[in-house]
């Protein structure tokens, strides 16, 4: 399976990714601390931010890639985006808004 198909949970310093059928563990990462984790995935990242710092995983392993403490900045909550997470979101809402119009279509020609 696919790991970007995964559940992602971001819980005290951790990240885990869970099979969406059955909620199977598949892999945990812990990052920092045993607070809050944001967590942003994309086509083929995962990032997430904990205690004002940012990482970036593999979405297959959980290994992490990058690791930036955002030095400076203190350890209060961090907000994250990727743009290719808000591209696959936009997609899937256009594929929505296509079928939905096409279902209408198909309905009108009907009547």
């Amino acid at each position: 399976m696919g790991n970007s198909q995964a559940v992602l949970v971001g819980i005290r310093g951790r990240v885990l990714a869970l099979e969406p059928g059955t909620g199977t563990e598949l892999w945990r990462t812990r990052l920092k601390g045993g607070d809050f984790v944001n967590i942003v995935l994309t086509e083929d990242r995962v990032y997430a931010a904990t205690q004002g710092e940012v990482f970036c995983l593999d979405p297959a392993t959980g290994t992490i890639l990058w690791h930036n403490p955002l030095k400076g900045l203190g350890t209060g909550l961090t907000s994250i985006a990727a743009a290719g997470a808000f591209s696959q979101n936009a997609v899937l809402m256009r594929r929505r808004i296509e079928e939905e119009e096409a279902a209408g279509a198909a309905g009108a020609a009907v009547l």
